[in-house]
């Protein structure tokens, strides 16, 4: 449930791979070791005969180590905050996955035994370095060896959504309400799309709440948009332009002669390395089409030969033609602005009736640029404080990045066990019970 829409992801919505949870196929191989060694204590009858070196408040002897009862808390170890996601994919697992086989092929479900705190999708978890003193996202009270292989997977998901959410998150920051092209698909296995556009639609739910904007999530593939009901969206790839044997503007009229008409016509304008070129050439090929669409009132006509955006991907190794000797290479600021010069008066070079160049000027105004190749929170930043005139940003391997500053650990312990009906504070230390005014009990039976 995000705290946005107020709406779970459903178990039916995430086809978990139950049965191979189940056997601990996604587990650390240690945790197998844990329900192994509680499963032995239980089924021999052993109850406590050892010596706590802390300080209990009642004896612990006689316990039955087999069915133990503990707390287990998850938090997030991101500075200075995380944007919290994943959350309904861990209680998916802990609905699905927890209990025990009695026999070989017959699995029981204690799942109803469980009592469950957790935050919603979409808020933030702040983390100031103390594992001591921390803001919870979960909290799970019940019998270990029946949810203990799901450790791993719960923090898995915990720790990719939430990352790649923040990440997301930092970007549209500096975008400065520009929209920003989901497009990291290529860059990990398709098995993780649904997770990360999830995340990264959670990402634009909480910036449009804090910043008061309407920003509309665009991903790249479908299964980014499973999750939360949307679709892929796309133009063309520089394959389809070797296609039409590098003339980009064939093969954008092909295009748009195959294509819905409200599918966006962006065309990739850096095949030939020469954007301004390719631009023009594309523009000047849509306009007399427009031109008789738009008299003719027809307005799926229209909307057909509209050219919505040029896209510039440069490689960072290639310097555009329009540049100068040293000029610099790949996507910068300077190309930005010289492409869009050459659109903005691209119509003056047209033999355009006198009645309708003002329709020509807009036609060409209305050309959103596009940028994306190695685009990241930095490098967005750089463009934005210098008011490069770019409309969107695609953005892709850099959302997937883990490194010193993004890295987003999710840590579960234990922190306190039932002895005799008693519950009893026993993490490891350096580690303490903490609460969170955001989490709330959550009905397994709802998910």
């Amino acid at each position: 449930m995000t705290i946005f829409n107020h709406q779970r992801l459903t178990r039916n919505r995430l086809r978990l791979d139950v049965e191979r949870l189940r056997r601990g196929f996604y587990s650390d191989a240690y945790f197998e070791n844990i329900v192994r060694v509680l499963h032995g204590a239980q089924q021999s009858g052993y109850t406590f005969a050892g010596h706590s070196p802390r300080q209990l408040p009642l004896d612990p002897s006689g316990a039955p180590i087999g069915d133990i009862e503990v707390e287990m808390q998850v938090f997030n170890r991101r500075e200075p905050s995380a944007l919290v996601a994943g959350v309904d994919v861990a209680l998916a697992m802990l609905r699905d996955v927890t209990g025990y086989y009695a026999s070989s092929d017959q699995f029981v479900e204690t799942w109803r035994e469980l009592q469950v705190e957790a935050v919603q999708d979409g808020v933030f978890t702040p983390y100031a370095g103390n594992p001591d003193d921390v803001r919870p996202v979960m909290r799970i009270r019940g019998r270990y060896c029946d949810f203990a292989l799901l450790e791993t997977t719960i923090l898995g998901v915990l720790t990719r959504a939430s990352r790649i959410a923040t990440n997301v998150y930092d970007v549209l920051k500096v975008s400065r309400g520009k929209t920003i092209f989901f497009m990291p698909a290529r860059f990990d296995v398709p098995e993780a799309q649904p997770l990360d556009g999830y995340a990264y639609w959670l990402a634009v739910q909480r910036y449009n709440h804090d910043f008061q904007q309407q920003m509309n999530p665009i991903v790249s593939t479908h299964a980014q948009a499973d999750w939360w009901g949307g679709v892929g969206t796309g133009t063309v790839p520089h394959a389809l332009i070797a296609c039409f044997l590098a003339d980009t503007t064939e093969a954008m009229l092909a295009f748009a002669q195959y294509t819905p008409a409200n599918s966006l016509r962006v065309v990739l304008a850096d095949f030939n390395n020469d954007c301004v070129g390719t631009a023009r050439s594309t523009l000047a090929a849509y306009w007399p089409r427009y031109l008789k669409a738009l008299q003719a009132h027809d307005v799926q006509e229209q909307q057909r030969w509209t050219l919505f955006g040029v896209r510039l991907d440069t490689s960072a190794n290639m310097r555009d033609s329009a540049l100068p000797p040293d000029g610099e290479k790949g996507v910068n600021p300077m190309l930005v602005r010289i492409v869009r010069d050459a659109i903005d008066c691209a119509w003056e070079s047209w033999d355009v009736p006198p009645a309708w160049r003002d329709a020509a000027a807009a036609y060409c105004r209305s050309v959103r640029i596009v940028v994306s190749g190695g685009f990241s929170a930095q490098k967005i930043e750089q463009f934005e404080s210098e008011a490069v005139p770019v409309d969107y940003y695609g953005v892709g391997s850099t959302l997937l990045r883990n490194d010193r500053a993004t890295n987003t650990d999710y840590t579960m312990d234990v922190v306190r066990v039932k002895i005799h009906d008693t519950w009893v504070d026993i993490a490891k230390l350096g580690r303490a019970p903490n609460d969170s005014p955001d989490l709330t009990p959550i009905d397994l039976s709802q998910i």
